[in-house]
Parts: structure tokens; sequence; C-alpha cells
């Protein structure tokens, strides 16, 4: 059972971390700042690191790897809000629809579902 498990949640960070790199394209190309480096082979542990400028000193990090994924909002340097886990993943998907509505349809990432 836990092996299943195990490999679950490294589909799971694959997945995230497709679609955070889709994401960081597509509001690039849109003329928003948004970056996604990603690190490890795909074999032996996996992540990224997507930030975003939201404007206005306002700017969002979503860590996701074999360790974990989290979620950090900050503004003027100051961390408004840490999540972690399936709550990240929500605050993920609700940050991308708000980016959807204000840059329109090209920022349309589908986000892997919270296992």
């Amino acid at each position: 059972m836990f092996q299943r498990l195990a490999e679950q949640y490294r589909c799971l960070v694959q997945d995230l971390v497709m679609s955070l790199q889709a994401l960081s394209s597509s509001l690039q190309s849109k003329g928003l700042a948004a970056t996604c480096y990603v690190c490890g082979d795909g074999r032996e542990g996996h992540g990224a690191s997507f930030v975003a400028d939201l404007g206005d000193g306002h700017m969002v990090r979503f860590l996701v790897s074999d360790f974990g994924i989290s979620w950090v909002e900050s503004r003027d340097g100051r961390e408004l809000v840490k999540l972690e886990g399936a709550e990240a993943i929500q605050e993920l998907q609700r940050v991308t629809l708000f980016l959807q509505n204000r840059v329109g349809p090209a920022v349309a990432v589908p986000l892997a579902p919270a296992a």
C-alpha cells in the first residue's frame, strides 16, 4: 500500500511541475513576470519553484518536490500567507483563475488534482 501511495505522490509532483511550466510560459507570453525553475531529473527527486509577480509588490511562490508542496504569498517583501499540501494547490488554482480573468484565456492551465 505504501509503495502505491509513494508512486501516486511522485506522479502528482510530475503533473504539478508540468502545469507550473505551462503556467509560467503562458503568463510570460501575456507580459507578466513569472518564472519556473525545475530541479531533478525525474527519477530520483523532482520538483519546481514557480514565482509570479502580481503587481504592486505582490508576489507568489509555489514550491513542489518529493518533500512537500507549499505556497507563499508576500507583499513588499513581507510574508502574508503560507499554505501547504492541498491548500497550497487550491490557492494556486484560485490565483490562476484570477490571472485568467485579468489577462485573458491564454492562461488556462489545467492543474493537477489534489490526489
